[in-house]
């Protein structure tokens, strides 16, 4: 055991304390906040440096998994150890030890132990300053892109409806030239594509409409299980011909909702056709359907290379795809957005575990 510390030890000791507090504090003032390691590191260094006898002592800080160490650890120790804390939530802790074989527990001050408890706060702060950036970031981005959306709603319903007229006009009198050259049969195939061309663009037309929520509902009360099962089933030759396993988890078989059963088709068809086109040979795609108290869930998760983040925000808008030219008109996900949505639903996208992507689409019950 250490001899009892002097009046002038302990205001050394103070000192040392004093300027440990002052650096923390400066550290943390200028600290990245996207990558706190440095700083963590550079705190547990300074807090070594503070104790009564830092060419002896180890500190670890436990973050999130994470261990940054300064000083040899001993195999046995006496420590003192102080939690670190966001939110009153445990994140981490701090430990401050010594060789059991030279020291003891008394060799400890009590300003030591406030001192500890001081840094474990001024990191938790940290901790919470960093939380409530990143909450304020990505509400401000889900805002940005609500309001998007919104615009693009409007833009596309007034682009259909200016559509909607000419093409109804090609289609009729592309008919009344058929009959005129019906004899002409080079004629004639030039008016099919023509037909065939118009056909197409309607249909656009018919997605643009969706996503804006402009197309009528045939709402009514139905079990959407079979609507469900009935949609997987039809996609049954597109598994088969990419070697895809689809796994269908559903544990009731009677989830009643009010519901459009020919949107609610659309959206499973676009939602698993787009989980084949980007899943590998002899993948599996897995369609989860469950309800609680407040929402009807439906789950497609897929094993592709999964959504890059700087495309994530974009998914849901309009012609943007990140499929092949020709492979794709960029419409299937924002008409699945606009369907949900006026059904008063949410949908949204996430990782899917070790690999790939999935959607998850939130039906509300009230």
């Amino acid at each position: 055991m250490k001899a009892l510390i002097s009046a002038e030890e302990k205001l050394k000791e103070r000192i040392k304390e004093l300027k440990c507090l002052y650096a923390v504090s400066s550290f943390i003032a200028n600290s990245n906040l996207e990558n706190l390691s440095p700083t963590i590191q550079v705190i547990a260094n300074s807090l070594q440096k503070a104790v009564r006898y830092p060419e002896d002592a180890s500190v670890e800080i436990l973050l999130n998994k994470e261990i940054f160490r300064e000083g040899e650890e001993p195999v046995n120790k006496v420590f003192l150890l102080s939690a670190i804390k966001a939110f009153n939530i445990p994140i981490g802790s701090i430990k401050v030890g010594y060789s059991e074989d030279k020291y003891t527990s008394n060799d400890f001050l009590n300003e030591e132990k406030r001192l500890i408890q001081k840094v474990a706060s001024e990191i938790g702060n940290l901790f919470e300053r960093k939380q409530i950036i990143e909450k304020e970031l990505m509400a401000k981005r889900q805002m940005e892109r609500v309001d998007r959306l919104a615009i693009l709603g409007e833009i596309t319903a007034g682009i259909a409806h200016e559509l909607n007229t000419p093409l109804a006009n090609i289609l009729g009198y592309s008919e009344l030239l058929k009959d005129q050259f019906a004899d002409n049969k080079d004629a004639t195939s030039d008016l099919e594509k023509i037909t065939n061309s118009a056909i197409y663009s309607r249909e656009v037309v018919k997605k643009l409409m969706f996503f804006s929520c402009e197309m009528p509902h045939q709402m009514k009360q139905t079990n959407i299980v079979p609507i469900i099962k009935d949609a997987i089933s039809l996609l049954k030759p597109n598994f088969i011909s990419k070697h895809i396993d689809c796994k269908v988890q559903i544990l009731e078989e009677d989830i009643p909702y009010r519901v459009d059963s020919i949107q609610l088709t659309q959206v499973i068809f676009n939602l698993i056709i787009n989980a084949i086109h980007f899943s590998p040979e002899n993948g599996t795609i897995t369609v989860n359907v469950r309800q609680n108290i407040k929402n009807i869930i439906i789950e497609i998760s897929d094993e592709g290379e999964g959504i890059d983040v700087s495309k994530s925000e974009n998914i849901f808008n309009p012609f943007f795809t990140t499929k092949q030219v020709g492979e794709g008109s960029g419409l299937g996900l924002s008409v699945v957005h606009g369907i949900v949505k006026s059904h008063k639903g949410t949908i949204e996208h996430s990782p899917n575990t070790p690999k790939g992507t999935t959607f998850t689409i939130k039906f509300p019950k009230k």
